[in-house]
């Protein structure tokens, strides 16, 4: 089953999602991997007190944390 939702965005996250995809089908995969990704990153902090960051793969170093969810 699907549900379909109407979303009114800030003309800068409207910009942005412009950016990255090109057509209207992959405006919407975009914002649904976003979703299924922050709602993910949701879960786990909240159920294993996990926390979100940004890391160089080579040297594993955290560059950005992300707070806030």
């Amino acid at each position: 089953m699907s549900v379909r939702f109407n979303l009114l965005l800030s003309d800068e996250l409207g910009r942005q999602i412009e950016e990255f995809a090109t057509t209207t089908e992959d405006k919407a995969r975009l914002i649904r991997k976003a979703l299924a990704i922050y709602l993910a990153a949701v879960r786990a902090q909240r159920d294993e007190g996990l926390g979100i960051a940004l890391f160089d793969p080579t040297t594993r170093e955290i560059r950005t944390e992300i707070v806030g969810l």
